[in-house]
């Protein structure tokens, strides 16, 4: 009976221990399932690597490193002579990750990721969790929260709402507004439509982004609404009639299609030519020679619209022999040169690297890439042509995509590189979209099964991402979104805050508008 009872339990505890042994090997399998080894016979891994990141020194010396250049911070806090604001349209956190492989490496740097002061920002709007460049462009200018669609007004204006827009009352003005108020210059360069969203932002009050000439407001509002589309806005208005700098693509809403044969006017108004008899020191260029050439001393006003619609992709410019149009570094170049000239209360300046936004839109993802890199350069290239001392520069985007960068590359891997599904044995691109058309290239829905991504991805400027749901094009993304910012003041920029509170911040800064400012605070 002893001998009965010490083997039953010796049996519990086998059965037992079997038992823990197969919940451990299945836990197991399932870690090893969720991380893979990402399988890629041509990468040699230590190829951008740094020397030493196999030791524990080299990480401990780089985290003591990072407290001695944070110890060495000290707050700006001078008047902000100077604003500039760099707006790359639709560049998520992830764009940033993916854009710093597709430059260098994983350890690299984009030029905004060096300033000492970063934060987040909230981008919903009024009415959307996942807000558009519209609504947006109204937070971050004009620092009100409005409804999606819409620039300029607050969120008593519905999107297409005519007799809501007509009431001046619901407008709300930029902080270019505000700092021409103060005395400053002010003016933007994007590689958009300059009537696009994103600008129009800086000049314009409408209750929907898409009426950019007087056809498209028309066909809503009436032709006798009395109502002005973005484009007059932007010559005739208030704050675009003031503007030093105005440059970009969409000559198109400018011109009525009887003197362009792609003009989208049919009002008869050629609206360039308009401004040039404005005043005769008003320029208008169109072509990245005559940009060059322009003699700057002799004008007041510069317009530039290089293109019919948007502006061309840089790496589309570049495969192009017969390419005239500027790159955005280029124009930002000109842009600071022409505000520094003559005008010694300072500036606002306002650039968009718009293009960035498109590529994700069209899930084309080394378009995007290569926009944001554009976009770190003209960055850099206005830090060196200023001072800290006086000029604050911020840095940020209005809203993020669906893009994602999954696992498991090796380090050195090209960040288009593709991986091998352990389900299917197929392979699979790291980079991919929530939406987009990238689902047509990428999923057979007659055999409903997936296409190899090696018979889509040929490593062209034009490639096709996938996409899981199958949409016209890619939405945005409702994540937070980064804020760099470098200058007197910068330090304001930490934390967590919603997108309307940046203009106030930058306001603050320079002393302009009518919210707080830092002179009455030293003062």
């Amino acid at each position: 009976m002893e001998f009965s009872f010490k083997a039953l339990i010796f049996f519990i505890l086998l059965v037992q221990a079997v038992r823990g042994t197969l919940r451990q090997d299945e836990e197991d399998l399932e870690d090893r399932l969720m991380h893979p080894e990402f399988r890629d016979e041509i990468h040699d891994a230590r190829t951008l690597r740094r020397v030493g990141e196999e030791t524990q020194e080299f990480w401990l010396n780089q985290g003591k490193e990072f407290i001695r250049q944070q110890q060495k911070q000290q707050q700006n806090t001078n008047v902000a002579k100077n604003v500039i604001m760099f707006l790359g349209d639709g560049m998520g956190l992830t764009t940033l990750v993916a854009a710093r492989n597709y430059i260098e490496g994983e350890h690299t740097k984009l030029s905004f990721e060096e300033f000492p002061y970063t934060g987040l920002s909230k981008t919903y709007s009024v009415d959307k969790i996942t807000p558009d460049s519209a609504t947006t462009a109204t937070a971050y200018l004009c620092g009100v929260k409005a409804n999606y669609g819409t620039i300029g007004v607050n969120a008593h204006v519905n999107r297409d709402n005519c007799e809501a827009m007509r009431d001046s009352s619901n407008h709300v003005y930029s902080i270019a507004k505000w700092a021409m108020d103060a005395g400053k210059s002010a003016g933007f360069v994007t590689t958009t439509r300059i009537t696009h969203a994103s600008p129009a932002g800086v000049y314009a009050h409408t209750a929907d982004r898409e009426w950019e000439n007087n056809d498209d407001l028309e066909s809503y509002c009436g032709a006798d609404s009395g109502l002005d589309d973005i484009a007059v806005q932007l010559i005739h208005g208030e704050v675009g009639s003031r503007l030093k700098v105005m440059m970009g693509g969409g000559k198109r809403n400018f011109l009525d299609k009887s003197v362009y044969s792609k003009g989208l006017r049919t009002d008869g108004r050629n609206l360039i030519e308009e401004y040039l008899e404005m005043s005769p020191r008003n320029a208008y260029v169109e072509t990245r020679e005559e940009l060059e050439n322009l003699d700057l001393t002799k004008i007041d006003r510069l317009l530039g619209t290089f293109s019919s619609d948007h502006m061309d992709y840089h790496l589309d410019a570049i495969a192009n022999p017969s390419n005239t149009q500027p790159t955005l570094e280029e124009m930002t170049k000109k842009a600071i040169e022409f505000m520094q000239q003559d005008n010694d209360k300072g500036f606002f300046l306002f650039v968009e690297g718009g293009k960035i936004d498109l590529g994700h839109h069209s899930n084309k993802a080394r378009m995007a890439l290569d926009e944001t890199k554009e976009f770190s350069q003209a960055i850099a290239l206005a830090r060196q042509m200023t001072s800290e001392e006086d000029t604050l520069i911020v840095v940020t985007s209005d809203h993020s995509h669906t893009f994602s960068v999954a696992g498991y590359q090796n380090r050195g891997t090209d960040i288009f590189s593709l991986g091998t599904s352990d389900s299917d044995g197929m392979a699979y691109s790291p980079l991919s979209y929530a939406n987009g058309q990238g689902y047509y290239s990428y999923f057979n829905d007659k055999a409903t099964k997936r296409i190899d991504p090696n018979l889509v991805l040929t490593g062209d400027a034009n490639d096709l991402f996938p996409a899981t749901a199958p949409l016209s094009t890619e939405t945005h993304g409702g994540e937070d979104v980064g804020v760099f910012a470098v200058g007197p003041w910068s330090h304001l920029f930490t934390g967590v805050y919603e997108q309307n509170t940046i203009p106030h911040m930058m306001a603050y800064a320079a002393c302009i508008g009518d919210g707080l400012k830092a002179c009455d605070t030293l003062s």
